[in-house]
């Protein structure tokens, strides 16, 4: 958090990035479809009757098919969760739909279509928006509402268990890059990642790693803001103090010092850093797949992924696949680094492999 602060904002700002883009997507649908593509809208009561659109499609041939709720991740995301010139939802409904499989895809609250105030959201707030989504559902005479699912990506993998822990109308859950762990340690794992691809050397790494830790730490264990910063002030001093000649040491500036503030400023990120997902894991019993990309570098596949599995298995959850896919990136790419720099870049837009794990996968249960 210190010389590689601005990692620090990879998960909230990552799909508001604005990179050179290649314009060829093959995989991005054209109208027509070969299936039905409505405009649906629905109310969240928990947030002030704001009103939420979105697009339900519905494969024509099946009666009743089991349906999925596409889930965004961070940032302010439209319904097609596009970024980079990439549309993912758009892709995943596309190909869930032809398969059989009808999908609910929706703008985030404040964005595009969607009533609300997405600035001020939280995590939790945007749970709520998937269970307006379940309960308009449950009114369709279309579906099969015995078999609503959850499909999230990013901090949509962490928002599918908190709402699937405590709803019985959940029939599953597929996290796509979910975390397993407290916001804090993903947020650490995730710049010391950044930091090695630009170069640091180890040394650095660990100092900056230890740093961060103290100061997520801080912020976890603590509610009142003057003594967050004060906390803070006084641990980075004592380092410089204590360790001289440390690399860091010349960087720990009063500026420097101040900067670490604006995390305080953002009630999403504050949020996030205090959320573990194990709270909700450990009560989430409908069948979970997990898959995470081998070269995902923003929510690290191991540590995440092993912190899912150990939380599904406190829920005593007797359906669970967990897998890890070689050469995918966060967006589930096919990737040569899983920079942020190479999402646009590839033309890509979702691994054929990985979309049809996750069909087969529910299909095979549905």
């Amino acid at each position: 958090m210190i010389f590689y602060s601005k990692s620090i904002f990879l998960i909230c700002t990552l799909f508001s990035i604005n990179l050179f883009s290649q314009s060829n997507r093959p995989q991005e649908p054209k109208e027509p479809y070969n299936y039905v593509s409505e405009d649906v809208y629905f109310t969240n009561l928990q947030a002030d009757s704001i009103k939420l659109a979105g697009t339900l499609t519905l494969p024509k041939d099946i009666k009743k098919p089991v349906v999925a709720i596409l889930i965004s991740g961070s940032g302010a995301q439209d319904r097609n969760e596009e970024l980079v010139n990439h549309k993912p939802f758009l892709v995943l409904s596309d190909y869930l739909t032809n398969n059989g499989i009808a999908v609910l895809r929706y703008d985030d609250r404040g964005t595009a279509e969607s009533e609300g105030s997405f600035k001020n959201a939280t995590t939790f707030d945007f749970a709520t928006d998937v269970e307006a989504a379940i309960t308009y559902l449950k009114t369709r005479n279309d579906i099969d509402t015995s078999k609503i699912g959850l499909i999230g990506h990013s901090e949509g993998g962490l928002i599918a268990p908190i709402v699937a822990s405590k709803n019985n109308d959940v029939a599953f859950a597929v996290l796509l890059a979910g975390t397993g762990v407290n916001g804090a340690k993903v947020l650490e794992t995730q710049s010391r990642r950044a930091a090695e691809l630009a170069g640091a050397n180890s040394v650095v790494l660990d100092e900056n790693e230890k740093l961060s830790k103290i100061i997520y730490d801080i912020i976890r264990t603590n509610s009142d803001v003057e003594i967050i910063k004060t906390k803070i002030t006084e641990e980075l001093n004592d380092f410089k103090t204590k360790n001289p000649t440390s690399i860091l040491a010349p960087a720990i500036t009063p500026a420097l010092i101040k900067q670490q503030f604006n995390v305080l400023k953002s009630k999403w990120l504050l949020t996030f850093i205090r959320i573990d997902p194990k709270d909700y894991l450990e009560k989430t019993t409908c069948p979970v797949l997990a898959l995470n990309g081998s070269k995902d570098f923003q929510v690290l596949p191991k540590i995440n992924l092993e912190g899912i599995k150990n939380g599904l298995e406190i829920a005593g959850n007797k359906d669970v696949t967990i897998k890890e896919l070689e050469g995918l990136n966060h967006l589930f790419q096919t990737a040569e680094t899983g920079s942020i720099q190479e999402y646009s870049q590839i033309e890509e837009t979702f691994s054929p492999i990985a979309l049809q794990i996750i069909k087969d996968w529910i299909l095979e249960r549905f």
